[in-house]
């Protein structure tokens, strides 16, 4: 039953909608379709014939608007919550024998986390996906979320 998941996810096509893409970026659906036309991101066609972005370019993309930002630098945390959930997109997956490390860029927030090989090839994590950093304390736990739309 394991490996039927992980072929399920493993075939999902990692591309999103002008409007999910600029949602993980905190744009809006204009701006990236301005950066589009201007060549600062590529776009692709999606099974439907409507305009996407490939998810492993949106992912690069994401950390190259990130680092470029300097977002949080010299400013004071006022508030915090303990558990928080950051949707974004996997942008690397470094695997070994035994354990995985998963970066998340959800907007201007890198998330890492370290969990088993098994649970990130469960997972079927790869980059360009989307995922969620669910994070409580100094942990932060991997989700795939459910779709609403076939891919």
């Amino acid at each position: 039953m394991r490996f039927a998941a992980a072929s399920a996810l493993e075939s999902q096509d990692a591309t999103f909608r002008i409007k999910e893409a600029a949602n993980l970026l905190g744009v809006s659906a204009d701006t990236l379709r301005r950066w589009a036309d201007g060549g600062r991101i590529e776009t692709t066609t999606d099974a439907a014939g409507r305009l996407a972005v490939d998810g492993v370019a949106l992912a690069r993309f994401a950390q190259e608007l990130a680092e470029s930002a300097g977002h949080g630098e010299g400013r004071v945390v006022v508030a915090h919550s303990v558990r928080n959930r950051f949707s974004g997109l996997v942008s690397r997956v470094v695997r070994d024998t035994v354990m995985a490390q998963v970066e998340i860029q959800a907007g201007p927030h890198r998330f890492v986390s370290l969990l088993s090989r098994e649970a990130a090839d469960e997972l079927g994590l790869e980059p360009g996906m989307l995922a969620v950093a669910a994070v409580k304390a100094t942990n932060v736990s991997v989700e795939i979320p459910k779709t609403s739309r076939p891919r």
